[in-house]
């Protein structure tokens, strides 16, 4: 079999994720965060999804992102649509998935350079 060096050239990378902790490069983190490639956000407000409101989101336009993974926790949970619409209509995709999902969706994104944000919310 033949193995191939990790190129990801993303500053930020997940390592780990269980609800309630994250590991991004060697720092666990137990609050909800916002990440890119460049740029870790680790005093993002909302720890639930029933908390994530519009101006939680204000950040992700300053990071023009191609695309934002929302991780609404353990589980998945759609957010309603006023919440994150602004950013679809600047252009920024946006997919909805757990919060582990979103990780695993970072790192592949990040592993083929792609411009990806990912809003995680931690429980």
């Amino acid at each position: 079999m033949e193995l191939d060096l990790d190129s990801n050239q993303a500053k930020y990378q997940i390592r780990a994720y269980q609800p309630g902790t994250l590991l991004v490069n060697d720092t666990t983190y137990s609050r909800s965060i916002v990440i890119s490639p460049d740029t870790l956000i680790d005093d993002w407000k909302p720890q639930h999804i029933s908390e994530l409101t519009s101006d939680d989101l204000a950040v992700i336009s300053e990071l023009s992102p191609a695309i934002l993974l929302i991780g609404t926790g353990s589980t998945l949970a759609f957010p309603k649509l006023d919440i994150y619409g602004d950013l679809i209509n600047e252009g920024i995709g946006v997919e909805v998935m757990d919060t582990g999902a979103a990780c695993r969706t970072f790192n592949a994104l990040t592993a083929e350079n792609r411009n990806v944000a990912a809003a995680l919310i931690i429980k």
